[in-house]
């Protein structure tokens, strides 16, 4: 019995001593094994400019490991890559990296990390396939010497890796405007505008369709902003004509328009274009004033005004039509006259007929008036409001009538004096 009791406690020992003299771990061969890839697409039209988001993966695996009770565990492994920078570069390419050197810290085997670069592409790239040369420098560890049973010396070695990446330039469509010019282009009315076009690109348009837009606030408004091409060839040159109107609020200076094409690509796929912006001069609107002096006219019965107005604008107006607005002492049944077509410059003479009150206050009025046209593409307008100057007085006939009968009461009273002096002598 004492010898079983003697076996079971050396085994307790036994047992109890394995934690005591549990195996260190160390690592003999195994490194970094890096790669790149792109995330998302890798695909970019000519002038794209956009995040390139890469991804940095390590798949070095560590091939030999030794266990031992007096063997110290390092703290990095070999295959880790550590202090890992990326550095995107673009020599001999269309494209323009705009992001610095980014470091990503350490990056352990079977792990991954990732860098994103803003990549512009030049306008004038040509379709094709390019390499991006991804530089990666990093640490690893190449291997650990022990010194006694306490200390470890790390060496570690800085290696530089360039992982291709590749990219590819898709064929587009990109215009050039290489003639403008505009049509009764004013303020306050609606205007052509005919521009060229060129394909200055690499894809051939399909169902091309030019468009003109609205560039932010401008106060150029297309009315008729599409133009169908069909198929619009590289190298092919088109002429187009869109219908703008231009807002009351500009003024005699130019503005800027946006054209571009939607089409259908390569890949069969609506696509626009990248706009294009353009200016175009504008013209002053037509205006007009009233010219002709103050007019004086006669409290009581009806008179002939005449108002000289002149278009004082920068385009024709057609058709102008003259009108008086009357207020009290003026009515009028005759309120509107026709002045015909007036060029910039040029006057006409309108006549209404108004009554006047009786009643009315000797002073100087501004009666309103407006003049109703159309413009070079037969829009009906309307001008601004303006003042027509009249004074009035008391009618001159009435006048001298009173005086008439001033004179004849005097002559009669004269005469019948004379014969009542002459009667008295007698």
């Amino acid at each position: 019995m004492r010898w079983q009791h003697a076996t079971v406690l050396l085994l307790l020992l036994a047992l109890l001593a394995v934690p005591g003299s549990a195996a260190g771990v160390k690592y003999l061969y195994g490194n970094p094994e890096l790669s790149a890839t792109i995330a998302g697409t890798n695909e970019f039209a000519p002038g794209a400019e956009t995040g390139l988001t890469v991804v940095l993966s390590n798949s070095g695996v560590n091939t030999h490991k030794i266990v031992g009770s007096t063997l110290i565990a390092p703290d990095d492994l070999p295959n880790t890559a550590k202090l890992v920078t990326v550095a995107l570069k673009s020599d001999d390419t269309p494209f323009t990296v705009k992001t610095d050197p980014q470091f990503l810290s350490d990056i352990m085997g079977g792990a991954s990390r990732t860098a994103t670069f803003d990549v512009k592409v030049a306008d004038s790239a040509e379709p094709g396939t390019y390499t991006l040369p991804l530089l990666v420098t990093y640490q690893y560890l190449q291997d650990a010497e022990e010194y006694g049973s306490d200390v470890l010396r790390y060496n570690y070695q800085t290696k530089t890796v360039t992982l291709p990446l590749s990219v590819r330039v898709t064929p587009d469509l990109r215009i050039e405007v290489t003639d403008v010019r505009s049509e009764s282009l004013n303020v306050g009315t609606e205007g052509y505008v005919y521009l060229t076009l060129k394909n200055i690109g690499h894809d051939t348009a399909h169902n091309a369709v030019a468009k003109i837009v609205r560039n932010g606030a401008s106060p150029l408004i297309p009315t008729d902003g599409s133009a169908y091409l069909g198929t619009f060839e590289p190298g092919e040159v088109v002429d187009v004509k869109f219908k703008v109107s231009v807002a009351n609020s500009a003024e005699p200076q130019s503005y800027p328009l946006d054209v571009a094409v939607t089409y259908e690509n390569y890949e069969q796929t609506t696509v626009t274009s990248k706009p294009v912006t353009i200016g175009f001069p504008v013209g002053g609107k037509i205006a007009f004033e009233v010219v002709s002096p103050m007019k004086t006219l006669n409290l009581g019965g009806k008179s002939v005004l005449e108002v000289v107005y002149k278009n004082t604008g920068d385009a024709t107006a057609y058709n102008a039509q003259a009108r008086i607005s009357t207020v009290d002492p003026f009515t009028s049944s005759d309120d509107t006259a026709y002045l015909g077509d007036l060029a910039p410059g040029e006057t006409a003479t309108a006549r209404f007929e108004v009554s006047i009150d009786s009643d009315g206050t000797e002073k100087e009025y501004g009666i309103d008036s407006e003049i109703r046209y159309r413009d070079e593409l037969d829009n009906s307008k309307i001008s601004d409001t303006m003042k027509v100057p009249v004074a009035l007085q008391k009618s001159s006939a009435a006048f001298t009538s009173s005086v008439f009968i001033v004179i004849v009461a005097a002559v009669v009273i004269g005469a019948g004096y004379y014969i009542f002096v002459y009667r008295k002598k007698k």
